[in-house]
């Protein structure tokens, strides 16, 4: 099979960057594994820091297999998704790929790779602490076949309706954002709100983990976002400082409007809105000048924090924010790409663009419009009809029951715990109906203390050892909920 690509173009300094920009990229799948296990309850931690690096492993697969072709093929005649003319990475090596002329397409091949395991990582957030491990593994194959990979094709690929329609879409606000932001609601839809929701109130239970996580997506967001642009016409550099401005800008409004509301600042608070900030950023990041990015950061803090206040007050349980952030975000960058996308930026390359609204081409917000609603569509729709036919099957049903949401997943789903209190309370308490292959509980169940002394409040926070409020009161898996005093 024939490559379009040049050999003779390839340039080690491009090369070298993406393959750096590849493992800055894999530093964000652990990242945010432990942005997200500091955000649940501690009893659910490890579970979602396992289901990321799970994922990895899962898309590599499917990409080797499928996946890359699928998603990126340069033969495919259609406009809706690539052939299979590279499964099992068949013909994937030193000749380039055309959208990246200037270094080996096995290079390409592994750097989309990490964009494609990140993806429904993202997703499976919209489902934490009440969802089983088995058909979470098997729904990630499914997914990236069916959702992301045709999204990518779309947006991405030389042959892609999107692509030919002239949608800005640099480094992923479609195929990553919005479907990811979307499969979370549809996540929603089907499994509904964790037991609990709404009668006790729930804090981050680790804000270094939160920290920790949050510092490796930022870093990893450099080679994100810098990873495909060209070093030598200086365009890497705009995307590197564009997602530093963004992340920058709307770390700071998110406070400031979380301060105006609560009167106290926060880092729970920063880490989301620095998040909201390079989310929306993401689509234009080298296609924008780089003042542009200190609007888009102001709209994704405002944006974003709007949407988590609204899907409160709605009622929808997105414990870790990941519609609101990801897919409003998402909406947000692609539609502002429409907007502050410069003919200019985009020339450095040789490209020849009408650029975006502040170039005089207003058509470009109506193609931008076309690839969000599309893609959210798309992501919604299909994760929905996926989730819903793999439930009806015993085997693939996503929700633990109500014991094991109770117990926490990493105890009932894995046999492991992040923390040993909480897998010492989980052996305490559970039945011997269900016996698990943990080694003997280091503590015994002991009298439950009077309601409101000393004792029973300190039990509480053993349970809770980082959070300031304790609020649950009884074993955990007993499900009764009740406000204690704060110990004096």
């Amino acid at each position: 099979m024939s490559n379009p690509g040049r050999v003779d173009n390839l340039d080690m300094g491009a090369t070298v960057w993406m393959i750096a920009s590849t493992a800055l990229v894999f530093l964000m799948i652990p990242g945010l594994g432990y942005f997200y296990s500091g955000m649940v309850r501690s009893k659910n931690a490890l579970s979602l820091v396992f289901l990321c690096m799970m994922a990895l492993a899962v898309v590599t697969v499917q990409w080797v297999v499928w996946g890359y072709s699928l998603a990126l093929s340069e033969t495919s005649n259609n406009g809706f998704i690539g052939d299979l003319g590279h499964w099992l990475f068949l013909d994937v090596d030193y000749r380039p790929h055309p959208n990246a002329p200037t270094v080996p397409g096995v290079v390409f091949a592994t750097y989309q790779c990490m964009f494609a395991a990140l993806t429904p990582g993202l997703a499976i957030g919209g489902a934490a602490e009440r969802i089983r491990v088995l058909p979470t593994i098997v729904y990630t194959f499914i997914w990236t076949t069916v959702v992301y990979d045709p999204i990518a094709y779309w947006v991405w690929a030389p042959g892609g309706w999107l692509t030919k329609l002239g949608v800005l879409d640099f480094a992923g606000g479609c195929a990553v954002e919005i479907a990811s932001g979307f499969a979370a609601l549809a996540f929603y839809a089907v499994l509904g709100k964790r037991r609990g929701f709404g009668e006790e109130k729930w804090q981050p239970h680790n804000h270094l983990n939160i920290i920790l996580g949050f510092a490796f997506l930022f870093f990893g967001w450099f080679g994100f976002n810098a990873g495909g642009a060209s070093l030598v016409s200086g365009r890497a550099g705009i995307a590197f400082m564009t997602t530093n401005i963004a992340g920058a800008v709307a770390g700071i409004v998110w406070v400031a409007l979380a301060y105006w509301q609560q009167r106290r600042f926060s880092s729970f608070h920063f880490c989301s809105g620095a998040v909201a900030g390079m989310v929306c950023v993401t689509p234009a990041a080298s296609l924008v000048s780089t003042w542009a990015a200190f609007p888009m950061g102001a709209a994704a803090g405002l944006f974003c924090f709007c949407a988590v206040e609204v899907s409160l007050r709605l009622g929808i349980d997105d414990c870790i924010d990941v519609f609101a952030v990801h897919g409003v975000g998402g909406v947000l960058g692609v539609m502002l790409t429409g907007v502050f996308a410069n003919k200019h930026v985009i020339g450095l390359d040789g490209v020849v663009s009408k650029g975006g609204l502040i170039n005089g081409h207003a058509y470009q917000l109506l193609i931008q419009l076309a690839a969000a609603a599309a893609s959210a569509a798309w992501s919604f729709g299909v994760s929905y009809l996926v989730l819903r036919a793999m439930d009806c099957v015993p085997i693939f049903r996503f929700r633990v029951d109500a014991a094991a949401e109770d117990h926490g997943l990493d105890f009932t789903e894995l046999g492991e715990a992040g923390y040993s209190f909480v897998r010492d309370l989980a052996l305490a308490h559970a039945p011997a109906s269900r016996p698990h292959s943990l080694s003997k509980p280091l503590i015994t169940e002991a009298p439950t203390p009077p309601p409101g002394t000393a004792a029973a409040i300190e039990a509480i926070i053993i349970q809770h050892p980082h959070d300031t409020r304790p609020m649950l009161k009884g074993s955990p898996s007993s499900g009764t909920v009740a406000e204690l005093p704060s110990p004096k």
